[in-house]
């Protein structure tokens, strides 16, 4: 079947499953204020502070709050905006977003933990929102779901959920922190999580577990959205970042939890043969969906260290799962039982914590032997020639064949029928002069893995990018495929003046 009519299969199931609402009164164009020369972006920022309520504040640069507002985990990644906005309710997002985009018409970016590592993705040189003042869980143990406003990050969510004995999926990842950043799947910002957890393998995505989403439309009004009432709007935030509107809440199912074992392996690269073999004998063989690893390969101080943080979801993991890899002599070691919390808390996410940095998205059909020696020969020649420059992480993550099972359609990923494993590569360095350096290293290192993986009989014809991952210059229809088009209309019929492309990130 061509991508033709593919899009059009796509499009009549849209359109059949109401996903697409077309409704005669969404069609009519917004009433634009439109100015005939250049807007002061200071004065939006009066504006802002003149019409929002007594819980939003206006920050402006050398303020201690502006400063917080505008950081970011990456230097890479901040800019000096004009003003600093910290919204206190979902109406104030409102009064924001219409004097930003329907009235001034001036760049903004959107901050929810900070953790975007794409410059310009969630951060401006105009107005900085920064979600922090949504900071609320509230636990529902009648419906099994908790609300969360978007300024939270993961560690706050651990903690508030523990007394009750739930959590929730959250995200793993030593390069993405370890779940420590709350990436939002809709539009809070564009640092979203689609996402991957430890939980993937039993529950699916994060993305599959959302209920309802508290929306502020372009045109300032605050919808709750859920399948029922806007399925086209919940198809779209499901993996669609920025394009249409600002996420305040959202709300979720949880889990019961109980205590978990795991923690990291840190190994000397000279054990990577055995390294290299358990994690193929794992990744072909364990079908226990409470079992879970990440493996990365590190060059530091002129030699290769493997990471590999080891999970399983009850106090004890069944004898045979892990052992090979527990058999190797490690140089570093933190695996316990312990509670859900302390096993997040125990990444350690500060390594790269103020430094520059870059993500990269390398989907892959399967873990084998050949490519893990061939990642671990790669890791050497890239750490080696980037030595004078920063650091170089390879990782990647198994899961399942079926992950994709748990839930319905969403914008990402581009297809259910197969899932692809979301692994990624990450630089980190110290110099702004080196950005272009270690940028072009980033798209070279790993378009050269899926080249490898392609040689050795991976079929990654339409595999596709993880957004969250990806680096900037990737085309979105490396990321959304065939769904783009659907996407695209989805967004002009809720943002047809293009707010939402005043800020950065993934645009349709």
């Amino acid at each position: 079947m061509g991508r033709d009519s593919r899009t059009s299969s796509l499009f009549k199931g849209l359109l059949t499953s109401g996903i697409i609402a077309v409704a005669a009164s969404s069609t009519q164009p917004a009433q634009v204020n439109k100015h005939s020369g250049p807007v002061d972006v200071l004065a939006v920022c009066e504006l802002i502070a003149k019409w929002t309520s007594s819980a939003t504040d206006v920050y402006y640069p050398f303020e201690l709050q502006y400063v917080e507002d505008v950081s970011h985990y990456a230097l890479s990644s901040s800019l000096d905006a004009t003003c600093s906005v910290e919204p206190g309710s979902a109406e104030d997002v409102g009064i924001i977003l219409a004097h930003i985009g329907l009235a001034g018409r001036v760049p903004f970016a959107v901050k929810g933990g900070g953790h975007a590592m794409n410059p310009n993705f969630s951060t401006t040189t105009g107005v900085q929102v920064s979600m922090t003042r949504f900071n609320e869980v509230h636990y529902d143990a009648t419906a099994q779901t908790a609300t969360i406003g978007a300024g939270l990050i993961w560690d706050n969510v651990y903690a508030a959920l523990e007394p009750y004995g739930v959590t929730f999926l959250g995200v793993a990842g030593l390069t993405l922190g370890g779940g420590k950043f709350i990436r939002l799947w809709g539009s809070t910002s564009t640092e979203e999580s689609s996402g991957y957890s430890w939980k993937t393998n039993q529950h699916g995505l994060v993305l599959d577990t959302v209920q309802t989403f508290e929306l502020v439309l372009p045109t300032g009004r605050v919808i709750n959205v859920t399948e029922t009432s806007h399925p086209d709007l919940f198809y779209g935030l499901k993996g669609g970042f920025n394009n249409f509107g600002v996420v305040t809440r959202f709300t979720l199912k949880t889990f019961p939890q109980t205590e978990v074992w795991g923690g990291i392996l840190e190994i000397s690269g000279d054990y990577s043969g055995r390294v290299n073999a358990a994690v193929t004998k794992f990744y072909e063989n364990v079908t226990d969906p409470k079992a879970s690893l990440i493996m990365s390969y590190g060059y530091q101080d002129g030699s290769i260290l493997l990471f590999l943080q080891l999970f399983y979801d009850a106090p004890t993991p069944p004898s045979d799962i892990f052992q090979d890899l527990l058999d190797i002599p490690a140089d570093a070691s933190n695996i316990s039982t312990r509670s859900y919390l302390s096993l997040v808390q125990a990444s350690p996410v500060s390594l790269t914590l103020g430094f520059r940095g870059y993500y990269n998205s390398i989907p892959l059909a399967d873990l084998t032997l050949p490519l893990l020696d061939t990642v671990f020969n790669l890791t050497e020649y890239w750490g080696t020639k980037l030595a004078a420059f920063g650091s170089f992480t390879y990782s990647m993550e198994p899961f399942l064949p079926n992950i994709l099972t748990h839930g319905g359609m969403s914008a990402y990923p581009p297809s259910r029928a197969r899932r692809f494993l979301p692994s990624v590569l990450s630089v980190s360095w110290t110099d702004l002069e080196n950005d272009a350096v270690m940028y072009d290293a980033a798209v070279q290192a790993a378009a050269v893995v899926i080249d490898a993986a392609t040689a050795q009989g991976q079929d990654l014809t339409n595999a596709s990018r993880y957004g969250n991952y990806a680096i900037y210059g990737t085309h979105v229809e490396d990321i959304y495929g065939d769904h783009l088009d659907a996407l695209r209309v989805i967004k002009r019929l809720y943002d047809p003046s293009d707010v939402m492309g005043l800020t950065g990130g993934w645009k349709f």
